[in-house]
């Protein structure tokens, strides 16, 4: 049940307990308890709402920043990651297995913002040795949920020789 439940919140975190207790034919009462055991055990950390910025006027630049790190004796990853979630700019911090250590996603007004940010307050970090950026151009699809683009350019033909 636990999971069930866990999933449909996951899918839709505007479910209600009576909502879900019907999907899953058990007594809402029974729903609501565990739902409040989850979010005391911080397994349910928060609610999320997806917004596709695009199609409204705020102006956002998302970064992806792989950093590779030298790991603190007796720390490994955790103090540098620790360091960097604090800045306000940094939205995740993945710890990751490949060619780099660390993925951070960060979210400024412009890309000099952003690459300012990388310049001075990230990559002056200690234990970092590099970091290579990429500018997020596009949302395609976020969390399972595609996003629908420019409706004229999907129905266009393909030209074919």
């Amino acid at each position: 049940m636990r999971e069930e439940i866990l999933e449909l919140l996951e899918n839709d975190s505007d479910l209600s307990s009576k909502e879900i207790a019907t999907m899953l034919d058990i007594p809402a009462n029974k729903v609501k308890m565990e739902i409040n055991k989850l979010e005391e055990e911080n397994v349910i950390v928060k609610y999320h709402t997806l917004i596709d910025w695009d199609k409204t006027d705020k102006e956002i630049v998302t970064a992806f920043i792989d950093v590779k790190v030298t790991p603190e004796r007796d720390l490994g990853f955790d103090a540098v990651a620790k360091r960097i979630y604090k800045f306000s700019e940094v939205k995740s911090v993945y710890l990751m297995s490949g060619g780099y250590d660390l993925s951070v996603k960060i979210e400024g007004r412009t890309m000099k913002e952003v690459a300012l940010f990388v310049a001075e307050k990230l990559a002056t970090i200690e234990p970092i040795e590099s970091t290579t950026t990429h500018f997020m151009l596009k949302t395609y699809k976020k969390d399972g949920i595609i996003f629908k683009g420019d409706q004229k350019a999907a129905e266009r033909l393909v030209v074919s020789p």
